[in-house]
Order: C-alpha cells, then structure tokens, then sequence
C-alpha cells in the first residue's frame, strides 16, 4: 500500500531509510531549567524508526523560551544532557535532528522575571498563556532593536554549536507557528519601518541571517526550516502569503538548505486550519530540495502526495505520541488512529502518555484477561 513512503530519500546530508518523518511535538518532560531527562532518552528512542525525527521545539535561550518543562540548548548542562538522547536514537539506527526555537512575543512575562517578551514590533499574541501559576494574559512585547539584533543571531549560533556538541545530525530553525521568526516574517506582527520591516525582501531578512549563521556550523545540507504559509497561526497572518513566501523560497534556494518542513492547513477546527490557498506548491517552483509536508496526514493521503510529486516525504505529529512504531503500524496497514492518545498527558510530567504506549508487537502479544 505504501511504498512510496519506503523509498529512502537524502534530505540533504542525511540519509533517510524511508520518508515517514517525526514532525516536532513539544512534551513537556524536561526538568526545570530546561534540562532533559532520562525518560526523553527512552521517548525518542522508541521512535527512531522514524525516517528521521525532528525533535521537539527547543529553547535557544531565556529570553526565548516561555513553555512549562521545556528543553534548552543554551547551557552546559542542556547540551550534556541532550548527549544520552542523541545517543539512544543513534544506537537504535535513528537519526535526529534539534529544532531551535524562539518564541518571541509569545513568552509571558511570568518567565522572564516580569520583563516584556521581544518581537518584531510592539504587538501583543492573543489568548493567554501557559504558566505554573495558571493561564495569564499575554503581554505587548518589545520590539528588538537594531542594535540587538546580532546578539540575537549569536544566540542561535551558540545554540547551533551547542546542538552539534550534543550529537544531533542537523538542526531546524522554527520559522512557523506565530513564533519570533514568523512574527518578523509576517505583516500582521511586523510593523517594523526598518531594514527588517516592510516589503518582504526586508521581512525575511532575520531568517536570511539566522540560517546563514547555522549554516556556518552545520553546512547548508544539514540546516532546514519549518514555515507554516498558510493563514492565522497564534494571531500571526499575512495580507499576500504568495509573495512573502515566494521571496522565502528564493533565500532558502540560494542557501541551498537540506530540507523545508511547511505545516499544512487542516481540517475546520484543527491547529492550522484556514480557507486560503495551500501555498506548498509556489514554494516548490521556487525551492527545488526536498519538501516535507506536515498536517493531519493518514497513511493513504501521505501515500498519495508522495507518489504524485506534491512532497518529497511527510512529517507526522500527533500520531507519533501514541504510535512509537507508526512506521511499522503503516507498512503493515495497521490503525494508529492518533484519537488513541491522551490529550490530558500530551503536556503533563511523567511517564504517562509518554513512553507507556505499546508497539503492535506488544498488542498482538496480549492475551485477554
């Protein structure tokens, strides 16, 4: 049913043995300080039959990061304790790649010592946030200055050097979502009068220089980027997608990155979901690498696009929490429904709804009571 899915495929540098991606999916199951843990070692190794995984958002510094219990890669002690889990992927014949993220305007003041978050402009994200003490408020960020923005672009480096300390085989920027790099991206967040405002060669200009600054570690083939083109994403939108992620495509074309991961629009009341154009295929006229695909994908539909050329291999999110073997669940033609999953566990500390699901090895194996 699905060889197209088992066709290897270089993404990049990286060799995948087939094109059933794990997209990013923050957990929440770091300690605090955003140090990873033992049962992430155990999480993501159960997973490495994944062509590739793309590791949960992770944080490129303080200032950037604004979720309950998620990693950093900014210290010594992050980047020593992501070394088991690059390793466990590893000896299980995975391969791994961190994504690095900046959550920009949405991190609430509650952890950054009541400091306001920074952005692009002085825009505030809409709804509330996420904290210990409860869901609050967002606040109206700051908007970066001029002179900051090579600090900035330090942090993703350092966070980039330190990712390769930790052996991962690649790093991606998180360009989607209606986080810091798609707030400068698009103008409903980007007010900005400046080199890194108005038309969008100037928008994309911050991403131009943060991948360009990973690329100086890592090599073109082994940095991608996740964009999420199509509608509203946490308040975040744009008035001509086609052209602000046609001039995108373009940097990312001429950067020659491994690969480009877009989150698709879903269904009516899902995350992501729009009525506007997919804007998947103008970026593949423009960017010729491989492109991934990434939004509420069944085995059939993944299948389907990978066998007509629209993408190169597809990302699977929610499936993959409750599926650690979702590549041998679709190569049998087994159910891995995601409905399967707990969402009360999808963020809560523990091993529940973590690493507690079995593979159909397992299943099949029982016995009734």
């Amino acid at each position: 049913m699905s060889d197209a899915l088992f066709t290897p495929i270089h993404l990049g540098a990286i060799k995948a043995p087939n094109r059933i991606l794990m997209a990013p999916l923050t957990r929440g199951r770091a300690s605090p300080g955003g140090v990873p843990t033992a049962i992430m070692q155990t999480y993501y190794q159960q997973r490495a039959s994944a062509g590739l995984i793309i590791s949960e958002a992770t944080g490129i510094s303080p200032e950037g990061s604004g979720w309950p219990s998620a990693p950093g890669i900014w210290s010594d002690e992050q980047t020593e304790a992501w070394k088991p889990v690059t390793e466990a992927v590893h000896e299980a014949g995975g391969r791994i790649v961190l994504q690095l993220w900046h959550m920009g305007r949405v991190v609430h003041p509650y952890y950054l010592g009541g400091e306001l978050p920074v952005s692009a402009s002085a825009t505030r994200t809409p709804g509330e946030a996420h904290t210990p003490e409860g869901k609050k408020e967002f606040a109206i960020a700051r908007p970066l200055r001029l002179d900051e923005m090579p600090r900035l672009i330090d942090d993703y480096g350092l966070a980039g050097e330190n990712a390769k300390r930790a052996g991962f085989d690649g790093v991606q920027l998180h360009g989607a979502n209606g986080y810091l790099i798609d707030q400068f991206l698009r103008n409903s967040s980007n007010l900005r009068n400046d080199e890194y405002g108005g038309i969008p060669e100037n928008r994309v200009r911050l991403m131009r220089e943060v991948m360009e600054r990973l690329i100086s570690i890592w090599g073109a083939d082994r940095v991608s980027i996740r964009l999420s083109p199509n509608g509203d994403s946490q308040g975040v939108d744009d008035s001509d997608p086609a052209t602000l992620f046609a001039a995108a495509a373009r940097v990312l074309q001429e950067l020659e990155v491994g690969f480009v991961e877009l989150r698709q629009p879903g269904p009516v009341g899902t995350f992501g979901a729009t009525d506007v154009p997919a804007q998947d295929q103008l970026i593949r006229n423009i960017y010729t690498g491989p492109l991934v695909l990434n939004s509420d994908y069944t085995a059939a539909s993944a299948k389907a696009d990978v066998s007509s050329g629209r993408a190169d291999a597809i990302a699977f999110g929610r499936p993959f929490i409750s599926n650690p073997d979702l590549v041998e669940r679709i190569r049998v033609g087994a159910d891995f429904a995601p409905n399967k999953g707990v969402p009360q566990t999808w963020y809560f500390p523990g091993e529940a709804g973590y690493i507690d699901y079995p593979t159909l090895a397992e299943e099949s194996g029982k016995t009734p009571a």
